[in-house]
């Protein structure tokens, strides 16, 4: 019975992968390419200090803003529920985001002089050096960027504990609750539980899923 909440896990990763990945690689871009050395020392700080945001906090933001606001916007949808895996989902992934700016920048920061003045010395501008030479000579750390914030995305608890609801389904409806892996373990951890019952194994089955989960992201 654990594929729901695998499937609730994957779901809030793809939405918050959808958002983070271009909004990160936009950023790191930026910072790499084109920002001043002042607004560089203005804005990487930001971006690291927004990684600091406890996820209670976002997750609480996540449902009493986030939430009403995507209902207004998309009032097409069925928002009868009070919890929302799309909504929870952008909010990891706006967590996420310095994570991948960060790592993608340094990575992009990392690739030779020489290789922009070679694509500046074919008459190439500016924008197609980033994504034709610089992107690509950066790949390997862009990877790992995505491949880091899409590990701390399958471990986050508060946020989709809070936002995501504690419904196990198995639906890609961005506007329905789901319940995630470590969601799971939260609610369920709690100090009632009888040692060596169902619930009790469950909750240890299920982190060792997620601890392969997670390390076979960091292999990767």
């Amino acid at each position: 019975g654990v594929w729901p909440i695998v499937v609730g896990t994957l779901n809030v990763v793809m939405w918050a992968l959808v958002v983070a990945i271009p909004v990160g690689l936009a950023s790191a871009i930026y910072l790499s390419e084109y920002a001043s050395p002042r607004a560089r020392r203005t804005i990487k700080p930001v971006l690291e200090v927004l990684a600091g945001i406890p996820t209670v906090a976002i997750g609480l933001f996540a449902f009493f803003a986030m939430r009403p606001v995507a209902a207004a916007l998309l009032p097409f949808l069925d928002w009868s529920s009070l919890w929302s895996v799309g909504v929870a989902g952008v909010a990891v992934g706006l967590m996420i985001v310095p994570l991948i700016a960060s790592i993608s920048d340094d990575a992009m920061r990392a690739v030779p002089r020489a290789l922009r003045e070679g694509g500046d010395a074919l008459g190439a501008n500016k924008f197609r050096v980033s994504l034709r030479v610089v992107f690509p000579a950066a790949i390997s750390g862009i990877i790992a960027s995505i491949v880091l914030a899409g590990s701390r995305a399958v471990g986050e608890t508060m946020v989709v504990l809070i936002a995501a609801g504690r419904t196990p389904s198995l639906t890609f409806d961005p506007t329905q609750s789901v319940q995630t892996m470590t969601a799971y373990i939260a609610g369920t951890a709690t100090g009632d539980i009888p040692t060596g019952t169902l619930d009790y194994n469950t909750i240890f089955a299920v982190g060792a899923l997620l601890f392969a989960v997670t390390l076979g992201l960091n292999i990767l």
